[in-house]
């Protein structure tokens, strides 16, 4: 399909209600329906099972079961090295690089503001001044838990709610601003190099995010939403590298921010790399941005 008019229709389309009526086919209970389903999936995606903690499609109780599956113990070995990051995700790198002048690059002819992305909080995005980006697509055969790229400490997670756009290379090459538009959840960590970003990008057809210290985050009422979990609030949460984050059902987008020379990609990435979660992606530059 063009993909002008791919985005046409997705702009016509009831993209909320569709979503919401997939979460809730996908959490159906009928075993007859998920075994069909799950099975369908795994040859049109050729999913690999063999890594999958539960090899057998009987053993989930339904489709997000199935589709936010754990993996087996070791299927994802988390680069030891205390100065390495590593990717939060399977998936591929859409596109990595430095942001300027407060934009993140998204596609040719095509950029985002870094502030507008988490939820317009002007005094944060300035901590990522001429930082570092990296956008990893989450296709349908990917495992679909998001982990930390390094150790840090909760400091607030930001709901900005938004529009449910596809986020396939189709879309991001054709619609400005996609990553900015689309619906998120936003995660503040405090690390020992400084703050660090990660952004979990809903989109069409993915029927909710989940974060492991608030449960279901999407769908709430939309409306911005911030919770902070600093000391101050009686609630520290501590994760280390490799740790779950969250989780997809059904999708989509994780976007890691950095601030300025906090660490430096690795060379041989570029965008179309393939990644998978626990890899490195990049090493600590060796200087710190905390206060």
């Amino acid at each position: 399909m063009n993909s002008k008019l791919f985005v046409a229709l997705q702009r016509l389309c009831p993209q909320h209600l569709l979503s919401r009526a997939a979460y809730w086919v996908a959490e159906s209970p009928s075993q007859r329906f998920n075994q069909a389903f799950i099975k369908w999936f795994i040859k049109k995606y050729n999913v690999n099972m063999t890594e999958a903690e539960h090899t057998d499609p009987k053993a989930y109780v339904h489709f997000n079961d199935f589709f936010t599956r754990a993996l087996k113990a070791g299927a994802r070995p988390i680069a030891e090295d205390s100065s390495h990051l590593v990717s939060p995700a399977d998936g591929k790198i859409s596109q990595l690089g430095n942001i300027e002048r407060g934009q993140v690059f998204q596609a040719k002819g095509h950029h985002f503001s870094l502030c507008e992305l988490i939820g317009g909080d002007y005094e944060l995005a300035q901590q990522f001044n001429n930082g570092h980006f990296a956008t990893i697509y989450l296709s349908p055969r990917d495992y679909h838990r998001v982990h930390m790229p390094y150790a840090g400490e909760l400091e607030q997670m930001i709901y900005v709610p938004g529009h449910l756009f596809s986020v396939n290379d189709a879309t991001t090459e054709e619609l400005p601003s996609l990553f900015s538009k689309n619906e998120r959840v936003v995660c503040v960590f405090k690390t020992d190099f400084g703050p660090m970003i990660v952004v979990l990008v809903g989109a069409m057809i993915v029927a909710s995010i989940e974060t492991v210290w608030a449960g279901l985050v999407t769908p709430p009422r939309r409306i911005l939403q911030r919770k902070s979990y600093t000391k101050a609030a009686n609630q520290p949460i501590q994760l280390e590298k490799g740790a779950e984050l969250g989780r997809f059902k059904l999708g989509s987008t994780a976007i890691v921010l950095l601030p300025e020379q906090a660490a430096h990609w690795l060379s041989e990435l570029n965008a179309g790399s393939p990644v998978v979660m626990g890899e490195t992606i990049a090493t600590r530059s060796g200087k710190s941005n905390n206060p």
